[in-house]
């Protein structure tokens, strides 16, 4: 075990993790926030060490597991906050034990995936939040795939507000202007000019419902049973239409030459197909040769149902288990990977009633078992061939969500599905930014998010003990709703409410004051800032740092 870059008397953050979040985390709380932090990780030459050890106000600690060393080495007896961000969910849990036995008063966020899980452990410790980034981000995911400004509203104390078109949205209902979608090429987010946002922040009524709930879909018995079919034995289905448009010739047949009513033909053809008919010699020449007919069809027709019945069913499980299932005919939406955000963003998908076709390479993902038991159709196979992706459907889905761990893969899948159906609506996950951008240029593609990106600012905040309540994606752009608490010796503190506005990059929604639990939503800009007042804003990533920053107790270095 070793470190880097010499300790520096200011209390610290440590965050422990090698992966893209852990790199993001970092660099929202050094380069945005200007805090120093500590990070335990393998190795400083791997992964993302190199880019994680040149960034400025960060120490390195190498080891190979979060052991009592390493977190001496850290400085954990010291530290203000502990991240835990590892993608393991018992590894992180482990680690935030052994971090309790030594500072059982530390703030922990801990990245878990099993949410219910993770509410169970954070009552073990004294002060923790759990924070799942997949949850987080699949609803930005769902929600640019069904071609929408935002997942859902953003439910707070005593008021629910949603996303919408300014022109859609009664005047009175706005809050505030939060995006400028048309002004050039690129939003600009709290524009200075209020009436120049098209994008708004609107108090929610009753009949505004959450934008995704207009794609839930009701399939009704018909489409079920289509869906069935689809599943059935090709030759099969092609002998049982055959067989039934023979008992229809037979039931003519006994209407007309064999001289019956249509009731009696009709009574004659099942019998006789079902196997009870009875010798009778009586009975004139044209009806024993169609009885006789009937009974060779009835032999026939019999196990004709039984192989469709059954053999579809376990055709349908076994190309399941195999990857081969066949996928709905269009409409539908495709998503590649099924890790912890493919596994969200299906669950999601599959919520809303859309039809849904997975492709995996790996068979053992966790994502695979849960895809199959929403009721998604799965393909086992590499995405990057066109062949994997035909027997997707891709040339007739609605949308195409390409969201593995790998950006090359996102990409390469992205390309050839747009070479199968150029219109096609298509979500990458790609964790550059400057390659998403020049991929949007280049070929158009401009649905791109980092996951990482997304839910670092909520991770910062939250070991700066802030209260994110929500997030608002604006193209490859963040703005958070936080509840900011003055605390004492704050810079803020003597200064105008509206002092905290901050045209580009913070804007003040409402005002809770010390002594009060409700939320005053048409705060006085005059008023004058006190301990304990609580201020509700919407802000970017710079705007955040600099709120976050007045808000706080000045800095006591040693």
């Amino acid at each position: 075990m070793s470190s880097h870059v010499p300790r520096s008397p200011r209390p610290h953050f440590i965050v422990c993790g090698d992966n893209p979040l852990a790199q993001r985390l970092v660099e929202e709380l050094t380069v945005r926030l200007g805090e120093e932090v500590v990070v335990i990780l393998p190795s400083a030459q791997r992964g993302r060490g190199k880019r994680i050890a040149a960034m400025p106000g960060v120490r390195v600690v190498e080891s190979e597991e979060v052991s009592d060393e390493a977190f001496e080495a850290a400085g954990l007896a010291g530290a203000r906050a502990l991240a835990l961000v590892d993608q393991d969910d018992l590894g992180n849990i482990h680690a935030a034990l052994r971090a309790g036995e030594t500072r059982p008063d530390i703030r922990l966020v801990i990245r878990m995936f099993n949410t219910g899980l993770g509410n169970e452990i954070r009552t073990l410790f004294a002060d923790c939040a759990m924070l799942s980034d997949s949850r987080m981000a699949a609803p930005w995911f769902v929600a640019a795939a069904l071609g929408e400004l935002a997942p859902s509203h953003v439910r707070l104390p005593g008021r629910t507000l949603y996303v919408a078109r300014r022109d859609e949205v009664a005047p009175a209902a706005v809050i505030c202007g939060i995006a400028d979608t048309e002004h050039g090429g690129q939003a600009r987010l709290l524009p200075p000019e209020e009436g120049a946002a098209d994008l708004v922040l609107a108090v929610a009524d009753p009949a505004a419902t959450d934008p995704l709930q207009r794609h839930r879909r009701w399939r009704n018995p018909v489409t079920r049973l289509l869906d069935w079919i689809r599943t059935i034995n090709r030759p099969l289905v092609i002998a049982f239409v055959v067989t039934a448009c023979l008992l229809v010739v037979s039931t003519i047949l006994f209407a007309t030459v064999g001289g019956n009513n249509l009731s009696d033909a009709l009574y004659l053809t099942v019998l006789d197909a079902a196997g009870a008919a009875q010798p009778d010699i009586t009975l004139a020449g044209p009806n024993k040769i169609i009885q006789v007919l009937d009974t060779l069809l009835g032999i026939v027709l019999i196990p004709v149902i039984t192989a469709a019945v059954v053999g579809g069913v376990v055709t349908a499980q076994l190309s399941d288990r195999l990857g081969t299932r066949r996928a709905p005919i269009r409409d539908h939406m495709v998503v590649v990977g099924l890790g912890n955000i493919g596994s969200r963003v299906v669950g999601q998908l599959r919520d809303l009633g859309m039809p849904v076709v997975c492709v995996e390479r790996d068979a053992t993902a966790p994502g695979v078992a849960l895809a199959r038991r929403l009721g998604a159709s799965v393909i086992l196979g590499d995405a990057a061939r066109e062949d994997t992706l035909r027997s997707a459907s891709v040339g007739t889905a609605q949308a195409l969500l390409a969201v593995t761990s790998d950006d090359v893969t996102n990409l390469q899948v992205a390309l050839h599905s747009r070479r199968l159906r150029s219109e096609l609506r298509t979500v990458l996950r790609l964790f550059d930014g400057d390659l998403a951008e020049r991929v949007q240029r280049t070929f158009g593609i401009g649905g791109s998010r980092s996951v990482s990106s997304l839910v670092a600012p909520v991770f910062a905040a939250t070991m700066l003990e802030r209260q994110v309540i929500d997030t608002i994606v604006v193209g490859r752009r963040v703005l958070l709703i936080a509840e900011i608490p003055l605390a004492a010796g704050a810079e803020l503190i003597g200064q105008r409410l509206g002092e905290v506005n901050e045209f580009g990059e913070a804007r003040v929604l409402a005002l809770r004051g010390p002594d009060t639990s409700l939320l005053d939503w048409q705060p006085d800009l005059d008023h004058v800032l006190v301990e304990g007042d609580r201020v509700l804003v919407v802000t970017t990533r710079t705007g955040m740092g600099n709120v976050f920053s007045s808000s706080s107790m000045p800095a006591v270095s040693g």
